[in-house]
């Protein structure tokens, strides 16, 4: 039997989070069951496992557990959701009109703006729920 070079082991290690990151992450908000993972990776479930565990770790996924045809099982949705237009255009620097003269040092700045503040303290409420 062969043993993987370090490098190559890792690197598959990582590709494996990676791949189950990326499909949990565009599964959107309803996830994805974890026994139909398997199906989607080319990992085996030991491995997919492994995987899952150290992402949850990570607090990059979450699971929750539930009855799927008849049987137990998991399904893993992202704690973090994939940028899209509308959260960009959410952020309230996209269109002020003291952004030319916003910085740290300037008369206007973040650490003191208003709109900033409400944004985020919106967002923290949003994301804790």
């Amino acid at each position: 039997m062969m043993v993987p070079h370090n490098g190559d082991f890792l690197a598959k290690r990582g590709t494996t989070e990676q791949d189950v990151l990326n499909i949990v992450m565009n599964a959107g908000d309803d996830g994805v069951i974890q026994s139909e993972l398997w199906k989607t990776i080319t990992a085996d479930s030991r491995e997919g496992s492994r995987a899952i565990l150290r992402l949850e770790r990570k607090k990059l996924i979450q699971r929750k557990k539930e009855l799927f045809d008849g049987r137990w099982t998991y399904r893993v949705s992202a704690k973090r959701r994939i940028p899209t237009v509308e959260t960009i255009i959410a952020i309230p620097c996209s269109f002020c009109d003291f952004e030319n003269r916003c910085s740290e040092a300037g008369t206007v700045s973040p650490n003191k703006c208003n709109k900033i503040t409400f944004w985020l303290n919106n967002l923290a409420i949003n994301n804790s729920e």
